[in-house]
């Protein structure tokens, strides 16, 4: 937080930002960092950690859709674009944020972390559960690129009808992961070990896990869609009256 508030310029002239920078950048920015630290400092990381499977869920979601888009919209590409001037730096970022392959890395991630012994490996293995977050995070920001890029002309974003099918799809691999950890029987050995908490069987715990997966999850894309879509519409709308006046003035001339 320290080097991005020196990098915007705060640090170097007190309530002074660079060009390129807005309020809305910093805020942004800081809630991001709030949300990473909150779910990895609060009482949330010791039991989702060594008691219940649903809070870890919680957890999960709050490192991979919530602060990743929040950090994404809070850097300005003033502060990017010298990263990728180098030819190699930014052939490799072209591919890491093109669609296909921020969607596949992120679900393919977060996928991979729920397999049974991969999952119970982070909960007894502290430098794996550190991987696990950072992997979190990292493919978390790459999922958003194509949402929220902060470069538009060297990394540009889909345009508003392919976000919308590009969050529809991302919501399906999430849905299909909750909804499976729901109805299937109890997978991870630490949590049928651990005390019960709240009196939640381990069954219980991950029916509860699986739903939040499933649906909380899913409503942030939702409201992301349903944004972008009344957006289209608007933007449609205004399309249509242009062309109608454009019509108007053409009929009005040919009766002149």
């Amino acid at each position: 937080m320290g080097i991005y508030l020196y990098a915007v310029g705060l640090l170097r002239k007190p309530y002074k930002l660079i060009d390129g920078v807005t309020r809305g950048h910093v805020i942004s920015f800081y809630f991001g960092v709030l949300v990473i630290f909150f779910a990895l400092v609060s009482p949330i990381d010791a039991l989702g950690d060594r008691y219940l499977f649903s809070v870890h869920m919680v957890q999960h979601l709050l490192l991979t859709l919530v602060g990743p888009p929040l950090l994404l919209i809070g850097t300005p590409g003033v502060l990017l674009k010298p990263l990728t001037r180098p030819r190699s730096v930014y052939l490799i970022a072209r591919l890491l944020t093109t669609p296909f392959m921020a969607f596949f890395l992120f679900n393919a991630d977060f996928w991979l972390w729920h397999i049974p012994a991969l999952y119970d490996a982070t909960l007894t293995n502290e430098g794996i559960h550190i991987l696990e977050h950072v992997t979190f995070i990292v493919f978390g920001v790459i999922n958003w690129w194509p949402m929220f890029s902060p470069l538009p002309e060297e990394l540009p974003p889909l345009s508003t009808g392919g976000q919308i099918l590009y969050l529809f799809l991302s919501g399906m691999p999430m849905v299909a992961l909750g909804a499976g950890l729901t109805f299937a029987g109890p997978l991870y050995a630490p949590y049928q070990q651990a005390p019960r908490v709240w009196g939640l069987s381990p069954t219980t715990d991950q029916q509860l896990g699986g739903l939040i997966m499933w649906v909380p999850g899913n409503i942030v894309y939702i409201i992301i869609v349903s944004i972008l879509f009344i957006h289209w519409m608007q933007h449609q709308e205004a399309k249509q009256r242009a062309r109608e006046a454009e019509e108007d003035v053409e009929q009005g001339a040919g009766v002149i």
